[in-house]
């Protein structure tokens, strides 16, 4: 598993329904047990911190989805699914400019 991959997760709580999530943590952490993810919705919104991603046979979706940048989580591995797709790099780019928002850090 490698930051810009999408697997599918079970969160706890409101957000507890499996869905995609992307992994956001960087490869240097592959030994940790856990990983950073940012869960991915289909229901779209108009905000900057959602990136919006249309399916493509690289990133494996099936609708035009968002990631939710405002919903960073860490899990344990083990409540990962299998990788079924990656986002390229324009996406990723994208993603981490709304991470700059919403941690404050620009």
């Amino acid at each position: 598993m490698q930051r810009g991959d999408l697997v599918v997760v079970s969160l706890p709580g409101a957000y507890g329904k499996p869905r995609p999530a992307l992994v956001i943590q960087s490869n240097l952490l592959a030994e940790l047990n856990s990983v950073i993810i940012c869960p991915v919705t289909s229901e779209l919104r108009n905000a900057a911190f959602r990136v919006t991603i249309d399916p493509d046979a690289s990133n494996g979706l099936q609708v035009r989805s968002q990631v939710m940048v405002d919903k960073i989580s860490t899990l344990p591995r083990a409540r990962t699914g299998p990788i079924f797709g990656h986002l390229d790099h324009e996406a990723i780019r994208a993603i981490e400019r709304a991470l700059l928002v919403v941690t404050g850090i620009a």
